[in-house]
């Protein structure tokens, strides 16, 4: 019986597999001539992979139309000291022998005895590639043999091999590792790819290896040329790495091909980044916004995603599964994204409802900005902590952490500044140097805070090594806002950690800012920046003294919703109120003023 993907295929075709039952393996081999020969032709004529599982005394488990996902095996547990006794043969219908992260996901997942990779191009075998369980650092590892020739896989004495890795397996106390371990590639500073593997970690990937190439021009095929990507294979088999993360933005031609030319997954910066917005997101707002962002990311990029979509079928003059499939996802991916930009929509009006009642309240509105990770969210609470009404200490911090976009959702707490006014403090995401565009298209329903805001606080880590081009970057977004030219005082947080001299720097080049030294942790400088926001949102009320007779006692009770009352005494000839009033209200009871 033929497993897998079988529409579409020619009966004699099938007839022709199922000769491969009949065929005996070499214990000592994982395939022979006439194996390669029928599958290496079949692969040809209906351009998908066959996989074939055979146990150790050479029989013909099954043959699978498929790649090796498809091969339904039993797990082993590594627990039970021993492999699967199976292996795996399969061809690459793109002539690249090369071990997928698929194949080698297998090897590991099934504890095959081995996996191998037939290169086919055009009927004709290119070259194979093998694969076995090895042990690194106790933790259960691949083992890569690739580009070999036809004869060189079939003279591998695999007896002698199994027998070997096996009694590692029996003595020492071996362990799965199923985490991504990455290997960074950029055409920047170390600096600015260490802020990659900062983001790495945020997705719980360990950054193995660090690359860096200096060039003039980047290659449309691979981003970078063909002598690095070579470097990055040896480099990936001697670290184990199982991921390629690059600090660019690519195209999905790019991502195709450099899987193919690298056997892993292979990201962009883009990616990541979504995928922390994605983990972190806790509202249902955030994840609508995330969820379109990854979309529009994903829609131009889906004929090119690589491993996921890159063995799909379909011949000439027919509409194969595998053009079904890619028409079927981006029709799917239109119709969510229309119906998620309905979505917020509907959230931007309500935004706006409640930004128009505080207008109307006449509250100042005081944004936080800044780079992931400067403090926005711990001077958030502290300032709340020290200034809140008193009706409102019961709510609940924003969650702070030593992290990258530790904060996505955004929130929006009342405070009382020094002169009695309430304004309201807005915590925002946090912006990063090269930011998606889609990411910030799809927040701009929650950043339109910071365009309605009368003061913006660009809160600054001070103690980081990178702090000039953090600024720059949170400007740029602030530019693409078109809110560059807001009052904004800038919040030189972490004071306590920061070197002198780089803060003498950062004054002296934003001179003609308005900048204030903080630490939100230490609360340190707190009741200074108070200050400052004071003067930067002049206030709109004026001060008014007023006697309402008890015969209009109603007017007392609309001043105590429409001002701000400083203070309240009951005479003879009325109730004498002295508040802090708006333009109209003012107007209004201009009769009864002393």
């Amino acid at each position: 019986m033929i497993y897998g993907s079988i529409d579409g295929v020619k009966k004699s075709l099938l007839d022709k597999l199922e000769e491969i039952y009949d065929m005996k393996i070499p214990k000592y081999s994982s395939l022979t001539e006439q194996l390669c020969e029928v599958i290496c032709n079949v692969t040809s004529m209906i351009n998908r992979e066959i996989s074939v599982a055979i146990d150790r005394k050479g029989n013909i488990l099954s043959v699978t139309v498929g790649d090796s996902r498809a091969v339904e095996l039993p797990l082993v547990d590594i627990k039970e000291k021993k492999l699967s006794g199976v292996k795996i043969v399969h061809t690459h219908p793109n002539g690249n022998s090369r071990l997928s992260s698929i194949d080698i996901s297998a090897l590991l997942k099934l504890k095959l005895d081995c996996i191998v990779a037939l290169g086919v191009l055009e009927g004709n075998l290119t070259d194979v590639s093998i694969g076995f369980c090895s042990i690194f650092n106790n933790v259960l590892a691949p083992e890569l043999q690739e580009k070999l020739s036809l004869k060189a896989i079939i003279n591998i004495d695999l007896v002698d091999k199994i027998k070997y890795i096996e009694n590692i397996i029996s003595k020492e106390n071996i362990i799965e590792d199923n985490s991504e371990r990455a290997i960074i590639v950029g055409t920047g500073s170390e600096e600015i790819l260490e802020e990659l593997s900062e983001l790495a970690k945020a997705c719980d990937v360990k950054c193995v290896y660090t690359v860096i190439q200096k060039i003039k021009k980047i290659d449309s095929a691979y981003y970078i040329g063909s002598g690095k990507i070579d470097e990055i294979n040896l480099i990936k088999q001697s670290v184990y790495a199982n991921l390629i993360i690059f600090d660019d933005e690519l195209a999905g031609s790019q991502v195709r091909n450099l899987e193919e030319a690298l056997g892993v997954k292979v990201i962009d910066r883009t990616t990541l980044i979504l995928e922390i917005f994605a983990r972190r997101a806790r509202s249902k707002e955030s994840k609508i916004q995330v969820e379109l962002a990854q979309l529009k990311y994903r829609l131009p990029r889906i004929v090119g995603i690589g491993s996921e979509l890159s063995r799909s079928g379909g011949g000439i003059g027919t509409k194969g599964p595998g053009e079904k499939k890619l028409e079927i996802d981006k029709r799917h991916i239109r119709e969510r994204v229309y119906d998620l930009t309905q979505e917020i929509e509907k959230i931007r009006k309500t935004r706006e409802v409640q930004r128009e009642r505080r207008t109307n309240e006449n509250i100042p509105k005081i944004s936080l900005v800044g780079y992931t990770n400067a403090g926005k969210s711990t001077l958030r609470n502290a300032l709340c902590n020290i200034a809140a009404p008193g009706d409102i200490t019961k709510k609940e911090n924003v969650f702070e952490a030593d992290m990258l976009f530790a904060t996505l959702d955004v929130t929006t707490r009342a405070i009382i500044l020094p002169d009695n006014r309430v304004a309201t403090v807005t915590d925002t995401v946090g912006f990063v140097r090269k930011l998606p565009h889609d990411l910030v298209e799809a927040f701009k329903s929650t950043l339109e805070e910071v365009v309605f805001s009368d003061l913006l606080l660009h809160v600054v880590d001070s103690s980081s090594d990178t702090v000039f081009e953090q600024i720059e970057a949170v400007n740029n977004v602030l530019e693409e806002l078109g809110v560059s030219g807001k009052n904004t005082i800038i919040v030189l947080n972490k004071i306590d950690k920061a070197d002198e001299i780089q803060i003498k720097a950062i004054e002296e080049k934003y001179k003609t800012m308005k900048i204030v030294k903080i630490s939100a942790k230490q609360n340190i400088n707190l009741d200074e920046l108070l200050n400052e926001m004071v003067l930067g949102i002049p206030s709109k009320l004026k001060l008014a003294k007023y006697i309402i007779p008890y015969t209009a006692q109603s007017l007392v009770s609309n001043l105590h919703q429409n001002a701000k009352v400083e203070k309240e005494e009951y005479l003879e000839e009325g109730t004498s109120i002295t508040a802090s009033v708006d333009e109209k209200t003012y107007n209004q009871y201009k009769e009864y003023m002393v």
